[in-house]
């Protein structure tokens, strides 16, 4: 079994910087993609970012030269720095994680708990 724990998520004036961070833990055989989606009240979940096992990248129209998604394999922690924040990106973020416990398990879908955003003047 597979846990994604998220931490990092606060209240932050419009312009100013969150980084959120995703610990993988258990039973872990090859993380291969891991993303951001965010959740506002009354919206639809949307991806905000995402990496590849290989380093590569995407993001959201809205938020691309803003957020920047990374990964630390050593760790297995996703992070997602987010600079110049605008009321906007209020809202809970998720860690979601396509991964395999084992070498002959099916690729999974992990989600964390989510944290939430709050931007705030």
């Amino acid at each position: 079994q597979v846990q994604l724990v998220e931490s990092g998520g606060g209240v932050v004036q419009p312009g100013g910087s969150l980084r959120l961070s995703c610990a993988a833990s258990g039973t872990i055989f090859r993380i291969n993609i891991m993303a951001w989606y965010r959740q506002a009240p009354g919206k639809q979940r949307e991806l905000v970012a995402a990496i590849t096992s290989d380093g590569s990248t995407n993001y959201v129209d809205s938020v691309k030269g803003r957020f920047a998604i990374s990964r630390d394999r050593a760790k297995n922690t996703t992070y997602l720095q987010m600079n110049s924040l605008k009321p906007e990106d209020a809202a809970v973020y998720y860690c979601n994680g396509d991964i395999q416990s084992t070498s002959y398990s099916w690729r999974t879908d992990y989600w964390g708990q989510g944290t939430q955003v709050t931007v705030s003047s």
